[in-house]
């Protein structure tokens, strides 16, 4: 046994606490097929949403943990619903009247609204694996409509029709009235129109695996249960997978909790055991309101990326998984600032503290190197004074600061500053609102300036932002919050803002005594911003 594993065994992280619980399931034993299966689920009805990238996220990250606990292979599969028949029309896909026409027909078969793939589903699918190929994911994809079409659920799916009746116990209660009529959990799919039938089913035929059903013509029609005949409810689906693959573990929201048990019911009916589960907590748009794919009402991949690093999405997505959180613009500076703080504090980890900080996790236990101590705030209010979306101009303020780094050899700094640049742009800069200064704050800002003057170029941030605090006492600022509150408001236009000293020795000493002097004067920053 290793140091790190006998130290892992302890760690309170939760992704540890989730592999010692599934290795306590499976009783500290290889299973049969030779490796320990995680899955993760996808409806490609809508396009894929940070959700989706969450869930595959913190599975890698309880999978990295369980390697580390034991020596047993693992495997990911990124299992997309995609023979799911397309109930509505997602409101934030393109060709909507066209897709209407394809309503009830499974998403491999509808045609693709963008025009670029083969169907509906596989534009979806390409969509989800470009984004997990991106962040380096090791997974393998698995698509239903394949897995039905090639025989992989065959299996499976009769020893359902042997027990059709105790399935159907299961889930009938959680029904209506109505509802219960007609459920049945095959789905047909019609040989004439291609779509995928919510009808009952009139006979089941365990020995020739076939069910009798009645199609949209009124046409009683018989169909083998197997080869991409029927698909599954959900549910049922749900549990035949856990079942046909031997799935170990599998996490899923806390609006499933329910469903979760029905479908451990059946997979147990079925003669599999249910995997390990973890439920974590959804994520809210700015209304408070849940996200979903069909709505588009919370950010898409693309919307963090456009505005932060990779990293910091994966940092929000490790945090207290079992919380409720906004997934909204406004997390991301934050989620930015405080990634590249749990990197910086990396290096002079022991092991311990290393296998509990986020990073770890990040990055399956080799988190790069830190660049740079400069934060994504500071960034943002370099670009609002020097009021530019050149990346050049801020390479040059950086450039002075730490003379050893370029945009060639800091390329993650480098994407760093077109980031914040795009996020001050769309969020901060038309939200600025500058104010003029008190007295008291006139006469405190002048002896900011001459105190900055009398200072040298190269002063190092914790100096600069000593002199900062001495000028506040000395004028009277009992609570240095209202000192610091001001500065950002009369040079910054906002309420909040960076670490004085450090944005000061990026800025430049002379710069912000010139900064000072300007608003000192009247001078509208704004028109610079």
């Amino acid at each position: 046994m290793t140091d790190l594993r006998a130290i892992a065994e302890n760690a309170n992280a939760w992704p540890f606490a989730e592999a010692r619980e599934l290795l306590k399931q499976l009783g500290g034993k290889l299973p049969e097929k030779g490796y320990v299966l995680f899955e993760t689920g996808y409806g490609p009805s809508g396009l894929p949403h940070i959700g989706t990238f969450g869930e595959v996220a913190r599975t890698t990250m309880v999978r990295h943990a369980f390697q580390t606990l034991t020596d047993m292979p693992t495997k990911l599969f990124a299992f997309s619903d995609d023979m799911d028949g397309l109930r509505k029309v997602p409101e934030n896909l393109p060709n909507q009247d066209m897709l209407a026409e394809h309503l009830g027909k499974p998403l491999t078969s509808i045609p693709d609204p963008f025009g670029t793939h083969e169907s509906m589903g596989h534009h979806n699918n390409a969509r989800l694996r470009a984004f997990l190929d991106g962040f380096g994911f090791d997974y393998e994809f698995k698509s239903s409509t394949e897995c039905y079409k090639a025989g992989d659920f065959d299996a499976t799916l009769l020893t359902l029709l042997h027990r059709y009746d105790a399935v159907m116990k299961v889930i009938i209660p959680t029904l209506g009235e109505e509802r219960r009529v007609t459920y049945s959990p095959f789905l047909p799919v019609c040989p004439k129109t291609g779509r995928v039938l919510l009808v009952p089913v009139l006979e089941t035929n365990p020995a020739a695996g076939t069910i009798v059903y009645e199609n949209e013509d009124g046409e009683k029609v018989e169909t083998p249960v197997t080869g991409g005949h029927c698909k599954l409810q959900w549910k049922p689906d749900w549990a035949m997978r856990w079942t046909a693959l031997d799935v170990d573990y599998e996490m899923s929201g806390k609006d499933l909790i329910e469903s979760v048990k029905q479908s451990g019911a059946i997979c147990r009916i079925l003669g599999g055991k249910p995997p390990k589960g973890f439920t974590y907590e959804l994520f809210l748009d700015e209304n408070g309101e849940k996200i979903s794919k069909s709505r588009g009402n919370g950010l898409t991949m693309e919307d963090w990326l456009a505005y932060a690093p990779p990293e910091s999405l994966s940092l929000f997505m490790f945090q207290k998984p079992k919380t409720a959180k906004r997934l909204h613009f406004d997390v991301i500076p934050k989620n930015v600032d405080d990634y590249l703080s749990h990197l910086s504090a990396y290096p002079g980890q022991d092991d311990a503290q290393k296998l509990a900080n986020p990073v770890w996790h990040i990055h399956s236990g080799n988190p790069p190197a830190p660049q740079a101590a400069l934060s994504y705030s500071i960034l943002l209010n370099l670009a609002g004074v020097c009021g530019t979306e050149d990346k050049d101009v801020l390479w040059h303020f950086i450039s002075r600061y730490r003379p050893d780094l370029t945009a060639e050899n800091a390329p993650f700094i480098d994407g760093l500053v077109g980031t914040a640049i795009a996020y001050y742009r769309d969020f901060i800069k038309p939200a600025k609102v500058y104010r003029p200064p008190t007295e008291t704050e006139r006469a405190a800002l002048q002896d900011l300036a001459d105190t900055l003057k009398g200072m040298d170029a190269a002063a190092e941030a914790e100096d600069l932002q000593t002199q900062v605090y001495e000028v506040g006492k000395r004028h009277g600022f009992e609570n240095l919050r209202d000192w610091f509150k001001a500065l950002y408001e009369i040079l910054l236009g906002q309420s909040q803002g960076p670490r004085m000293g450090s944005f000061i020795a990026l800025y430049g000493v002379n710069e912000t005594v010139t900064l000072i002097d300007r608003a000192l004067k009247g001078e509208d920053l704004a028109a610079s911003a």
